[in-house]
């Protein structure tokens, strides 16, 4: 038997849970407990709703922000939910919804390439006004596919992703949607897609849970700058784990359990100690491994991503090397 349905039982379900369908008029660029609630939900019930790109433009090319910078749908308040409880949010659906994106234009912008690489950029507002160096993408919903379109002969099959998805911190704290770090946030984590399973640590009542920064592709650490920025159509199922306590994000999709190192002004080292760490407890608690066994086991068997490089890092184990007990 697995410990992690054992140690701490899911709020009961109501044998009718509900659709919510809602859309947003205002977003946020901060994880905040004083932003209002969007819409409360019981445990089971399922979430309808819309992101907007992170500059904020929606899937009809209406702008809802003033600034670029990650805009949050919420905030979800999920009934039962309380400090010390962890929130789980099962991610049903995914969907493209318009035919444009845009990413950066060069991997030297993030440091992952020297400065004498860089590419130029478009030098003109070729998507929105005063974002000169957008890069535009155009975006296949029939086929699924995104290509760049000043090198049409790249294309892509698409995956979309949340890059954002988080809780309200602790207190007063209020991080805006750029960073990440023990309450989610800007995580840029490709395997944050449909089927994905994310826990999250609750702070305040209810959770307070959001999300954002919708991207048709990503490759691993971001190096752009961006993924294939877009509006989404999303689909959330929630739930809340009571009495189960987590120190930072972590996630599970069919083959593999995630656990995700986000600190705020961090090195990569120590992120991955984190995630590491995290993941490490995560077996011994909830698997039965000995604290040896969950050791060489990482040392053999585990893939470590990096998920944007200023921001996260990711330890995954396949579920199938876990050792049942």
């Amino acid at each position: 038997m697995r410990a992690f349905a054992a140690i701490a039982a899911f709020i009961p379900v109501a044998l009718t849970a509900e659709t919510h369908t809602v859309v947003g008029t205002e977003y946020y660029h901060t994880y905040s407990r004083s932003h209002p609630v969007l819409k409360r939900v019981k445990p089971g019930d399922r979430i309808v709703t819309k992101t907007v790109d992170s500059a904020g433009f929606d899937l009809k090319g209406v702008r809802h922000t003033k600034t670029h910078g990650n805009p949050q749908t919420g905030a979800f308040y999920i009934e039962g939910a309380a400090p010390g409880d962890t929130l789980v949010v099962r991610i049903d659906k995914l969907a493209l919804n318009r035919d444009y994106g845009y990413t950066g234009v060069n991997i030297a912008t993030t440091n992952a390439l020297p400065q004498e690489f860089k590419v130029p950029k478009p030098g003109m507002d070729v998507l929105y006004k005063g974002y000169d160096y957008l890069e535009p993408w155009a975006i296949d919903l029939v086929k699924r596919e995104v290509y760049p379109k000043r090198t049409p002969s790249l294309r892509f099959p698409a995956q979309p992703m949340l890059g954002c998805i988080g809780v309200a911190p602790e207190g007063d704290y209020a991080p805006r949607s750029g960073p990440s770090g023990y309450w989610g946030g800007n995580m840029d984590y490709n395997f944050i897609r449909e089927g994905a399973t994310v826990y999250l640590p609750v702070f305040h009542e209810g959770g307070l849970l959001f999300f954002g920064d919708g991207h048709a592709l990503q490759g691993d650490g971001e190096l752009l700058g961006a993924g294939v920025e877009t509006s989404l159509d999303v689909e959330v199922t929630v739930n809340v784990k009571k009495g189960y306590r987590i120190e930072r994000p972590r996630a599970e999709t069919k083959d593999w359990i995630i656990a995700i190192g986000a600190k705020e002004k961090s090195t990569m080292e120590e992120r991955t100690q984190l995630a590491n760490e995290d993941l490490l407890k995560w077996l011994v608690a909830d698997y039965r491994l000995a604290v040896p066994e969950a050791h060489f086991l990482l040392g053999m068997k585990v893939r470590l991503d990096i998920l944007s490089m200023a921001g996260a890092t990711a330890a995954r184990i396949e579920k199938s090397a876990i050792p049942r007990h």
